[in-house]
């Protein structure tokens, strides 16, 4: 598949899908309510190990709530978390794959059971494999500041990532989501990896933003973003994990800053305390905010809308109502 095949893949797909195309919701939420124990530095990726069965379950839960992309369980699942907890390479490797391939599983089987069905209003899902940022291995809150320590340079960041995209791209998803990038020097990082790797998948790149003008780092997003809008091998640009009252003003400034597909799927407004694992009182958006807001952010340009963390399967069906309404 060459670049502009990969570029019109996307395009075809959100033309089909009436422009905008929906991301589903927080996983490791929907996990807990399924019985799921996640308080581990794996997060949700230790259900890869334990409850693949419930990893599938969720992934169809979002599909019939309206999910046009399914994003893969492995955010923090890494070769070297999973040795971590006493297993091989191969099986960490193995494990990655499975993340992606129970994504396509629940997929293809939903799609089979509803493509017959005269007028329903659902798409043929793409599975993004989710790549998490080198804080989101850490485990220690630092994708939410970017200060990864003088230690960590580009090449370590490569390094880092490098093998775990290898063997995304081998379980064929149909994209590749970074999520959670906190500065610019990870940014960076996956551009360069993408370059060097050659990869023919569409792919996005997601910050986080802790006030809502610039990436966790404190960096500008104009300086975050020179990189990529200089790359063929990223397709979309955008937040993820965010208080969704920053959201606006974030797809204003994109917009002014880059020319690629904006992606925004921000978290329900709680605050996650990265340093005691814990979700901190605070405001939070509910399932009819969420249908509201999503059609001014896609009124602004947004191309891909979805939720994060805390945001559940309703929260994706709000969500994928409003988005559709004028589709159909």
């Amino acid at each position: 598949m060459g670049i502009k095949k990969a570029t019109t893949l996307l395009d075809d797909f959100l033309h089909n899908a009436g422009g905008c195309a929906v991301i589903d919701g927080g996983f490791a939420t929907q996990l807990e309510k399924h019985g799921a124990v996640i308080n581990d530095p794996l997060w949700s990726a230790v259900c890869l190990i334990n409850d693949p069965h419930l990893i599938k379950k969720v992934h169809l839960e979002y599909l019939e709530a309206g999910a046009d992309i399914l994003v893969s369980s492995s955010y923090q699942a890494t070769i070297p978390g999973f040795i971590s907890k006493g297993l091989s390479v191969e099986e960490g490797e193995l494990l990655l794959e499975k993340s992606v391939k129970l994504a396509i599983e629940a997929r293809d089987s939903f799609w089979d059971s509803v493509k017959c069905i005269p007028g329903h209003k659902y798409n043929r899902a793409l599975v993004a494999a989710s790549i998490g940022s080198y804080g989101a291995y850490l485990a220690d809150g630092s994708e939410y500041s970017g200060h990864y320590g003088p230690d960590v340079n580009v090449d370590k960041l490569k390094d880092f990532h490098r093998r775990r995209l290898q063997i995304f791209v081998d379980a064929s998803p149909d994209l590749l989501a970074f999520e959670t990038i906190p500065n610019k020097l990870e940014a960076q990082a996956c551009v360069e990896l993408l370059e060097e790797e050659n990869i023919q998948i569409p792919s996005w790149i997601c910050f986080s933003s802790v006030d809502g003008e610039n990436a966790p780092s404190g960096e500008s997003f104009e300086k975050c973003l020179y990189a990529i809008n200089k790359s063929d091998k990223v397709n979309a640009v955008g937040i993820n994990c965010t208080p969704p009252h920053f959201i606006e003003a974030l797809i204003t400034k994109f917009k002014e800053l880059t020319n690629k597909h904006i992606v925004v799927y921000p978290n329900s407004g709680e605050v996650w305390d990265g340093r005691f694992k814990k979700w901190l009182p605070s405001n939070c958006f509910g399932d009819d905010k969420f249908e509201s807001l999503s059609s001014r952010w896609r009124n602004l340009g947004a191309t891909f809308i979805g939720g994060c963390c805390r945001t559940t399967p309703s929260t994706i069906r709000a969500v994928s109502k409003v988005l559709k309404e004028s589709t159909f």
